[in-house]
């Protein structure tokens, strides 16, 4: 029995035509080498397994060779090209920077390149994942990069272009490796396999493809393994079960559950996926790939994103027909969503039932059942109802008891909501509009708990005639003021009230900005009460009072004590001299 070779070393192209996806890039470097124009500093970037270290061998290989084919390929004939295909070529070297990466490294690479080649013309550095070098090694190779000897010629190669320091990348050409696409990768693992005399169903070599994410060597592993499972003969359902990857036609039943909004379907579905050991987040990162291909088949400009097979792509079609747009868009908004939270949710698989929930909900219509599980996005009409069927509670002056009958028993009144009573001017399908009853009270008369009723008090400012001076320390004492003394219903009202600064703009005209229109709309309705307060206590009768929605740029953050104290010191340095002086932590 021979020595077995995996398929990815024993199929590694030898010549630029072999070699797969890379058509433009292998031109070029062919031109360039006919041409006789060489660069002393070439940088091969691209994905992984997309043939960066191949070609560089293939270049070195064919810029040392004495017999060039007339389209620029090595000869494989010449002693320097069987040396390179033996193994024993002295003039390529090949570098892994991800184990050397130090300044000594590239010093010692740097004395090697002052020897020159015993044989042929050029001596070639290969430096493979160039990227790890650290930033010293780099500095140290800079020069020697920029003006290498006459005979050196360097191939950097590297998956992660951006790392690379600008003035690396500035010294040399940089040539850009393309993904491969699944149909090009297909088509090289149906050579391999007549190549090897395996049979194989083209489904499965797509399966294989689509798994390898634009990675030829990662589906030439990959094959490697399913003819090791298949024994010779790859089927869709065996790659299937031995890649562990989840069928495609699961993930379209999906789709035609939730447009049907079947959701108990949906839920027996996942359970059994489950057990059969698929992880909730690669079912949900599943569904959100498939319905981006739903997505693509939509448009016939967009399908030929589909990488996929033929039969596949007409399904897709199929399928994208039935389903809106509307309810891909937001399909896929959901799916990314639970995508992000997967990892550090504590309960994962009620996080995949709940999407795949809200999912069967999209086209959900509008008056569904109560029990139908939908979000509370329809909250609105239910209060509506509720505040329509509420009627005026009686206002109990006193009760006795039967033991003690001299003693009263006094009940606070509580606000109530009154339906105003029609406009005979109002259009006739108009609804009512609802009124807070005790809008005509001051903070301090709810406080006191006044006995007369406040439905039929309009706000009026008392003091008439009074027209003191007043200016910004004193509106915001008495603001401060108004918000304690408001009464214990309204405390969360006050609490976000103390967060406003009240502002003179002409005096005696008061602006207090919102900063969000739920709060504006809430303070309009006690703004004659508000206005009756200040003219109370700042003694002028003739204040403005207005309030407005706060633009984007003045919506200010809420500092709580921690972010205060750490605001207090940067402001002032003579705190933080005190704090460590007394050895002081904020609790």
């Amino acid at each position: 029995m021979g020595e077995y070779i995996v398929s990815a070393r024993k199929y590694r192209p030898m010549t630029f035509d072999s070699v797969v996806g890379q058509k433009a890039l292998t031109a070029t470097l062919k031109n360039t080498i006919k041409s006789g124009k060489l660069a002393h500093a070439y940088l091969f970037c691209g994905p992984r397994g997309v043939g960066k270290t191949t070609c560089a061998r293939i270049f070195a290989k064919a810029i040392n060779c004495t017999n060039l084919t007339p389209d620029g390929e090595a000869c494989n004939e010449c002693e320097s090209c069987k040396a390179f295909n033996e193994g024993r070529s002295l003039n390529i070297f090949e570098l892994d920077a991800a184990s050397n990466n130090t300044v000594d490294d590239i010093r010692e690479l740097i004395i090697q390149t002052r020897v020159p080649p015993q044989t042929g013309r050029y001596k070639v550095f290969i430096i493979d994942e160039v990227h790890m070098l650290s930033a010293a090694a780099f500095n140290a190779f800079l020069k020697t990069l920029e003006e290498p000897p006459a005979h050196v010629v360097f191939i950097l190669a590297t998956t992660e272009k951006q790392k690379i320091l600008p003035t690396i990348l500035s010294r040399c050409q940089i040539y850009d490796f393309e993904r491969m696409s699944v149909q090009g990768t297909v088509d090289h693992l149906k050579y391999v396999a007549q190549k090897e005399g395996i049979t194989y169903e083209e489904p499965a070599l797509t399966l294989i493809a689509e798994k390898a994410d634009g990675g030829m060597r990662d589906a030439l592993s990959i094959f490697d393994q399913a003819v090791s499972f298949c024994q010779g003969n790859i089927t869709y359902q065996k790659v299937l079960q031995d890649l562990n990857v989840l069928d495609e036609d699961n993930y379209f039943k999906m789709v035609d559950l939730s447009m049907k909004n079947n959701v108990p379907e949906l839920m027996v579905m996942l359970n059994a996926l489950i057990n059969k050991g698929y992880d909730g987040g690669r079912i949900v990162s599943g569904l959100a790939a498939h319905l981006r291909n739903v997505l693509m088949a939509k448009n016939a400009e967009t399908l030929p994103l589909l990488e996929t097979s033929d039969t596949q792509r007409q399904r897709f079609q199929q399928q994208a027909q039935s389903c809106p747009t509307s309810f891909i868009y937001k399909a896929l908004e959901i799916a990314n969503r639970c995508d992000l939270n997967y990892r550090s949710s504590s309960n994962k698989r009620l996080l995949v039932e709940l999407t795949l929930i809200e999912t069967a909900q999209i086209t959900q219509p509008d008056d569904a059942a109560a029990g139908a599980g939908r979000s509370p996005k329809r909250l609105k009409t239910l209060f509506k109802k509720i505040a329509s069927q509420v009627k005026p509670a009686p206002q109990v002056a006193g009760a006795s008891s039967p033991g003690n009958a001299a003693t009263p028993v006094r009940k606070t009144p509580v606000p109530t909501i009154h339906a105003a009573a029609p406009n005979p001017a109002a259009p006739s399908g108009a609804k009512p509009k609802i009124k807070l009853g005790a809008i005509g009270m001051t903070f301090g008369d709810l406080r006191r708990n006044a006995e007369k009723k406040a439905e039929a008090v309009v706000p009026q400012v008392t003091n008439k005639g009074e027209s003191a001076n007043f200016n910004e320390e004193e509106l915001g004492f008495q603001w401060l003021s108004m918000c304690n003394r408001m009464p214990k219903e309204m405390v969360g009202m006050a609490q976000r009230m103390k967060n406003m600064t009240p502002h003179i703009t002409e005096f005696p005209n008061v602006e207090v900005v919102v900063e969000n229109e739920i709060l504006l709309h809430q303070m309009e309705s006690i703004k004659a009460r508000i206005l009756a307060t200040l003219a109370k206590e700042l003694h002028n009768a003739d204040i403005h009072f207005s309030l407005r929605l706060a633009e984007a740029s003045e919506v200010k953050k809420i500092l709580n004590k921690r972010e205060l104290f750490d605001q207090m010191r940067k402001d002032n340095p003579a705190i933080e001299t005190l704090r460590k002086g007394l050895q002081l932590e904020m609790a």
